[in-house]
Parts: structure tokens; C-alpha cells; sequence
């Protein structure tokens, strides 16, 4: 059994999950302290079980992390049932106003400008950062714009999103709960105030249409973390994970330059995902591939795990840009189907559009510094050079 501290394990995990898969689709873990799905078909079952729901538990002791808590206790994913439905309903209407059709033209521009902005570091030192300069600065902005949040705020969002996602470790430490609970007040606070000021000065902005849709203070907060969270911290690591897939893979990059940018995105979300793991618990008795799941039991998809089953996905442990059957769980399944997808791929085609376009010659200039985290997988620094 892995363990998901282990630096070469986080290295490169991939070989621990296909023995994990060949031994059989579900296995109880230990050091998680939950059984794991490791087959396509069972983290889809998982995923769509209708007898397995996010039922949220407050991080203890509940008086330390009353922030935290305020956030997932109303978020859409933390939620089921006709509760589920109703906020679910109220963030699909916003959405489907058109955010991601009003944003396309302003992400490809910021795209651009960043990539720009790291051809010019390359030329004055040689190299330049992708995770600091691209990877981390493009989500981050996205989501501030969809949100409509001003600055300050808006420059805080990527420290409250990278502090407040250690807590979904499996051990994240005292130090870091602590930043944890910090970022979350931090950003029940700006969002309150925000969604006051939209109340009387509508604008064009998500939340705006939120506060319209009339979902309480504490959902609005919620809703707007969760997509600070998923939209910001997955689309940081497919962006880093996929750049580093590609440049580690020469021909791949360059079959990307003349390639569609559609079956490349998916690739790089199946490739080597940036979540690694997502938990439900059994509402009643009930079993995932056979194995037995009492009621009130958590059960965790290890979506890496699934992504490279070979029982689905043709030579899966391969990098293929032009993939054409592609059903990976990057964004859920179900209820839980992600309601950001379009615009994180948006951002992800964005962002390989312009590398492809203004720095064809990219190439790695050092290792990658990897962060020491399991459940979101994803990188702190990308040196490249051209």
C-alpha cells in the first residue's frame, strides 16, 4: 500500500495505483483511513452512487476553525439532496448567463500577456518560472474577474485558495490548520463585504447574479470559495502538470503545435490530474465493486488511479494530444458534475495557445520543484527556457 507522504510516491504515483488496480477495484487504506477505489468502473460507480453523498464533518475541535467550517457547511459540494438542488440550481442559472462566453475573449488576451511576460523573463535571465509567472497567475485572475472582487482582495485570493486547500491532506499539520483557519475568516470577510456592495451596486459579475438569485449570505460564501478552490488550485496544476508532461515529452509538444487544442486539454487533465482523491460517505449500507460500505463510512475515488486503468483508456500510462477517447474523471461525475468545466478548459486552452504560439522552442531549463502534498497534485516551480 502507498504511503501519500512518501517522496518517491509523489514523485510519481502511477505504478503504485496500477498494482493497486491489479490486485482489485477497491482496497481498504490505513494511513487514510478509508477504503480506496482504484478502477475507472468503480470511482465511477463511487461517483454516481446515489447511496453515497458529501455529508460534511466539521474540522475539531469546531471552536479553532469556525471560518473553515462556514465555508464547506455551505458549499454546493459539501451538500445533497433537495439542499443540493436548490443552490446547485441557483449557481447553473448564473453560470448560464453567459460568464464563460463574456470572459473567452478577455482570458485569451490575459493569457497572452503572461506568456509574453515569461518569453521576456527567459530573455533577461534565461530562464523563467511557469508556475509563478503563468500557471498560478492566469486562475487566479479568472476567477477574481468571474467574481467581480477589487483589489486588495483580489491579490490575496491566490494565498487564502493555496492555504486553505492544505487542510484536504491527510495530515496537513498544526501550522498549517492554523493558516487555514486564518485565510477562511480572511475570506468570509472580503466576500461579505462584497456581496453587500453588490446587493446595492449590481454589476456584471458572478456574484452579482448570485445575490439576485437569492441565496443566503453564508451559500454565496460558500459557493464563492468552492469555485476560489476548484477553479483556482486545479486549473494552477493542470497547467503546471500538463506544461511539465509535454516538455518531458518532446514530440508530444511538438505534435501540439499544428494539433486541436480540445483533445489536448483532456489529455492533460487524464494525463496526471490534479486532484487526486475525492471522498463521499455511505448514506445507508451499501458496497462499491463488491466491497462492503456501511452506512456512515467514507469511501475516496483515487481518480489518478482511474485515469490510468487500461481496462479504459488505450495505452494509458502514454501521453496522447490527439487522444480521441478520453472519459476521464477529471471533473466528476453526477450530481457533483464540476459547474466551472468550460471555463477551466477555457483557461487550460488558453494558456497552451499562446505557449505554442510565442514560445514554440520551450524546453525545460532545471527540475521542477514538486509540492509535497498528495490530494492535490501539482508543482511550485516550473523552470523552462527557449
Amino acid at each position: 500500500m502507498f504511503d501519500p507522504a512518501d517522496v518517491g510516491f509523489l514523485a510519481d504515483p502511477y505504478p503504485a495505483f496500477a498494482l493497486l488496480r491489479a490486485l482489485g477495484p477497491v482496497h481498504d487504506h490505513p494511513s487514510l483511513g478509508t477504503p480506496v477505489a482504484v478502477s475507472h468502473a468503480a470511482c465511477s460507480a463511487l461517483l454516481r452512487g446515489r447511496d453515497l453523498g458529501r455529508i460534511w464533518a466539521d474540522a475539531e475541535p469546531t471552536a479553532e476553525f469556525a471560518a473553515f467550517n462556514l465555508l464547506h457547511r455551505n458549499s454546493l459540494l459539501e451538500r445533497e439532496g433537495e439542499p443540493h438542488h436548490r443552490l446547485r440550481a441557483a449557481v447553473a442559472g448564473a453560470f448560464n448567463r453567459g460568464h464563460t462566453a463574456r470572459l473567452e475573449p478577455w482570458v485569451r488576451g490575459l493569457a497572452g500577456r503572461l506568456v509574453d511576460d515569461l518569453a521576456a523573463g527567459i530573455a533577461a535571465d534565461g530562464s523563467a518560472d511557469v508556475i509563478a509567472v503563468l500557471a498560478a497567475a492566469l486562475p487566479v485572475e479568472v476567477i477574481a474577474e468571474l467574481l467581480g472582487v477589487p483589489e486588495p482582495e483580489r491579490s490575496a485570493l491566490r494565498g487564502w485558495s493555496n492555504a486553505i486547500v492544505t487542510m484536504y491532506e491527510p495530515d496537513p499539520g498544526l501550522e498549517r490548520k492554523a493558516a487555514a483557519e486564518r485565510a477562511s475568516a480572511e475570506f468570509v470577510a472580503a466576500l461579505r463585504e462584497l456581496a453587500e456592495h453588490r446587493r446595492r451596486h449590481p454589476g456584471e459579475d458572478l456574484v452579482s447574479d448570485l445575490v439576485a438569485a437569492g441565496i443566503d449570505a453564508d451559500e454565496l460564501v460558500g459557493t464563492a470559495a468552492l469555485l476560489l478552490m476548484a477553479g483556482h488550485e486545479a486549473t494552477v496544476n493542470v497547467i503546471g502538470n500538463g506544461v511539465l508532461a509535454l516538455l518531458r515529452h518532446p514530440a508530444q509538444w511538438d505534435v501540439l503545435a499544428t494539433a486541436p487544442l480540445g483533445p489536448a486539454v483532456e489529455e492533460l487533465i487524464r494525463y496526471d490530474p490534479p486532484l487526486q482523491l475525492f471522498e463521499r460517505t455511505a448514506v445507508v449500507d451499501t458496497e462499491v465493486a463488491g466491497h462492503p460500505v456501511p452506512a456512515g463510512t467514507r469511501i475516496a475515488a483515487l481518480l489518478g488511479a482511474a485515469a490510468h486503468d487500461p481496462q479504459v483508456f488505450e495505452r494509458p500510462d502514454e501521453l496522447d494530444v490527439t487522444r480521441a477517447h478520453n472519459p476521464h474523471l477529471g471533473f466528476g461525475l453526477g450530481v457533483h458534475y464540476c459547474l466551472g468545466a468550460p471555463l477551466a478548459r477555457l483557461e487550460v486552452a488558453a494558456a497552451l495557445d499562446a505557449l505554442r504560439t510565442r514560445l514554440p522552442g520551450l524546453a525545460l531549463a532545471a527540475e521542477p520543484e514538486r509540492r509535497p502534498d498528495f490530494v492535490m497534485r501539482g508543482l511550485r516551480t516550473l523552470p523552462v527556457t527557449a
